[in-house]
């Protein structure tokens, strides 16, 4: 459910509440303390509320009947009240027992927030949006899951409830250095540590040892007045929806820094492609074309859900980020173990992808590990406790906006676009403060009416012009320069109304990343009728082209062209189908203007165009291989048939503007292709058998290595200069993600997504 939501219905209640539950806890404390202790805390004859019978007190009428018919096997009778003492008990006892945010409490949150931070100590050992220690949970949303009754019990006994994660040991690890911690996880054969000056230990069985146990919980029972307690629960209350004043605090050891983004720490995969500039290729070559004999499962990791995975993992400093929708999870890399989670409900009521529970990724930098929402937020997460630090709101979900993919850092920034290409948004790149969540810049691509690129927009459609943002970016850190790529405009198949070039879909735009000011851009499909987005990855490469070395940008667009655009310039180099079934354009003109055919242009009966909706390539990722100077994509050779309609945008509904359906005995066939940078031609290519339906990428390594997602589901090898298969794994899954690589202490690993899974591959054996 959306905050802002969350807090109306919060304020309605509260104005609505009758009666007053602060007139029940008096009659309470008369009538029921004797048994169930002040305030329901528990007492000589009776347990704390909810302990013995939490679905009975879920509801009003169910704690109504409770105290009318007594609970006979325990010993509790019947009471017969009068309706006015009966209605106060029962109001306060359902204040009692569900979340605290749901209920009203007394108290100063502001007195509350200042105890916290200051007299109480608490922030000595717990956080609030990522301000203070982590010697205790974080305490960000713990209003949203725990009752007053659990944290009040907490509060006074704090070893009575048991916080998986924070148990204390001391342990000597194998370089003879003691370390007092957390357990955040352990098996017989392998413990992951948090020591308690921030460093997270990831230790297998290799010679550590628990010297001793402690307690569950090292916080003493609150020293706090009655009315310092009050305020300390009434902030604890409104701290989700708390903006913090204070500052955070220093990065722990281990923080992930700009300079480690830039240029990666050997081992480290701590973007969604892998590197800033977006070329999934690595140079680790443990894993070889003479090692791969070797290769086999290292770890899986269930997540849980009923659905295939779009996540890429991150990792770094030995960490395993991954992703389903509203959530996070840390692993240790080696082992697949569970570090911490965090996740939210889905949203209701959304539309498009976003309802589809789409998530790709994270980005981290300093402590924090970023995450897109389904219903369009953007949070950090604190890298060692799992909490929440901000949480800002990228566009209004009720509006169709969602958001998918990982986001991705510029300096101190956070980049992100929005989800919604074929529901009626109107897109844009926003960036935020990595330390505070303040939006900065936002760079709109689709124009307002007055702009300059509105007169490319001849119709009513700009409205509604979708060009969503919805798959992560690139960044040039040698010209300063973030590229991103914008989906198709709407409606989808119909361009009546919205006669002209329609900007900036189906383009990349280069933007300046500290003020998000355009530098320059291209489009590849100028008034697109296909859905052709471009959001594919716009890959950076230094490479040779005309005999000179260039700053080169590559695409496999999915309108069927391979492009090379000069990156410092926008200066379009060259165009290259990279499909045998292409009919909408004959080709791409010096200027990089496609050159349409007959056969362009949906109509009320239907038009044949190749290739289909789902495009030559979608957003599967590439690879290039600067040791065969290669550049590789999966391609769908499909045709479809393309009709268009009348229908206009409508709330709660695509806006398509039309429809597709397949050609008649048709059968799609997808191949991997290899392709020369300098002439577009194919080198070489590997057919993938099955109905071209699955979505997995590519991985090159300086290994001689190019793993590639079978559409069979396997995991396969090829050889980087041939396009032989020489190693395969079969999964058995409909690929909707693309492979990975990393190493830790010399390992290497390659990861991919599988399924509801994430499997790790290494060489058995260990190390050559």
């Amino acid at each position: 459910m959306p905050r802002v939501l969350v807090s109306f219905i919060l304020l309605c209640g509260i104005a609505t509440a009758a009666p007053d539950p602060e007139s029940g806890r008096a009659r309470f404390n008369i009538r029921c303390a004797g048994c169930h202790g002040e305030d329901g805390l528990g007492g000589e004859r009776a347990p704390t509320f909810g302990k013995g019978s939490p679905k009975r007190l879920a509801s009003e009428d169910g704690i109504r009947g409770i105290i009318t018919a007594g609970i006979p096997e325990s010993g509790m009778p019947a009471f017969s009240l009068p309706e006015e003492e009966l209605s106060q008990l029962v109001t306060f006892v359902h204040t009692r027992v569900k979340p605290l945010i749901y209920t009203a409490v007394p108290g100063d949150a502001d007195a509350g927030e200042r105890f916290f931070f200051g007299k109480g100590d608490c922030s000595a050992c717990h956080m609030i949006h990522g301000r203070g220690g982590i010697k205790g949970p974080d305490l960000t949303e713990v209003s949203e899951t725990l009752t007053p009754i659990a944290i009040e019990t907490s509060l006074r006994d704090p070893n009575s409830r048991r916080v998986p994660g924070y148990q204390t040991a001391w342990v000597k690890l194998k370089s003879g250095e003691i370390v007092r911690g957390f357990i955040r996880n352990e098996s017989g054969f392998d413990l992951q540590l948090v020591g308690f000056d921030g460093r997270l230990h990831l230790l297998g069985d290799d010679g550590h040892k628990i010297l001793t146990r402690g307690p569950n919980s090292l916080m003493p029972p609150l020293a706090a007045s009655a009315r310092e307690h009050q305020d300390l629960i009434a902030f604890l209350r409104a701290a989700p929806q708390r903006t913090m004043a204070q500052a955070l605090p220093s990065a722990l050891p281990g923080a992930m820094t700009w300079s480690g983004l830039v240029r990666p720490r050997p081992g480290d995969w701590p973007t969604y492609h892998g590197k800033l500039d977006g070329n999934r290729y690595s140079s680790l070559t443990q894993i070889n074309l003479n090692s791969l004999g070797r290769l086999a499962p290292a770890w899986f990791y269930p997540a849980g859900i009923g659905q295939s995975l779009q996540t890429t993992p991150v990792v770094a400093g030995g960490v395993m980020y991954i992703t389903t929708v509203n959530s996070v999870t840390a692993l240790d890399a080696r082992t697949g173990r569970k570090i911490w989670a965090y996740s939210r409900p889905r949203s209701k009521g959304l539309v498009g992808d976003a309802a589809g529970g789409i998530n790709r990724g994270v980005a981290v930098l300093g402590d924090s590990v970023f995450l897109v929402t389904d219903n369009a937020h953007l949070l950090a997460i604190h890298r060692i406790t799992g909490g929440l630090i901000w949480d800002s709101e990228m566009a209004d979900s009720r509006q169709h906006y969602g958001a998918t993919s990982a986001p991705l850092i510029a300096g101190d920034l956070v980049i992100s676009g929005i989800s919604g290409g074929d529901e009626g948004v109107r897109g844009f790149v926003s960036a935020f403060r990595a330390t505070t969540g303040e939006r900065v810049w936002t760079f709109k691509s689709i124009p307002d009416p007055g702009d300059p690129e509105a007169s490319t927009w001849v119709g009513k459609a700009l409205e509604h012009g979708c060009g969503s943002t919805w798959l992560t970016g690139t960044y040039d850190a040698a010209n300063n320069t973030l590229f991103w790529p914008i989906g198709n405009p709407c409606p989808d198949f119909n361009g009546d109304e919205r006669q002209g070039d329609n900007l900036y879909t189906d383009s990349v735009v280069a933007l300046d990343p500290l003020t998000g000011k355009r530098k320059w851009h291209f489009q590849f499909t100028p008034h697109d009728l296909h859905d052709w987005d471009a959001t594919e990855t716009p890959m950076l490469v230094d490479a040779l082209f005309g005999r000179t070395k260039r700053q080169l940008l590559l695409q496999g667009n999915r309108n069927g062209f391979f492009y090379v655009l000069d990156r410092a310039t926008g200066r379009f180099l060259r165009a290259d189908p990279f499909v045998r079934k292409l009919n909408w354009a004959s080709k791409i003109d010096e200027t990089g203007r496609p050159v349409l055919t007959d056969f362009n242009a949906p109509s009320e009966k239907g038009t044949e165009v190749c290739p289909s909706m789902d495009g030559a390539t979608n957003w599967m990722s590439t690879a290039y291989h600067p040791g065969t100077g290669l550049f590789y994509l999966v391609a769908l050779e499909k045709c479809n048939v393309f009709s268009k309609n009348a229908e206009w945008w409508k709330q709660g509904e695509s806006f398509y503007g039309g429809a597709t359906r397949p050609l008649a005995q048709e059968s799609p066939r997808k191949f991997v292709r290899a392709l020369n940078i300098e002439t577009g031609k194919i080198e070489w290519e590997r057919e993938q058998f099955g109905p071209g339906e699955a979505w997995g990428g590519l991985l090159a390594t300086a290994g001689g290595i190019l793993f590639s997602c079978e559409e069979s589901g396997a995991l396969v090898a090829l050889d980087a200069r041939t396009g032989v298969p020489v190693w395969h794994f079969q999964t058995n899954v409909s690929w909707h993600a693309s492979p990975m690589t990393y190493a830790i202490n010399g390992r290497q690993f390659v990861a991919v997504a599988a399924g509801s899974n994430i499997v790790s591959f290494a060489l058995s054996g260990g190390q050559p």
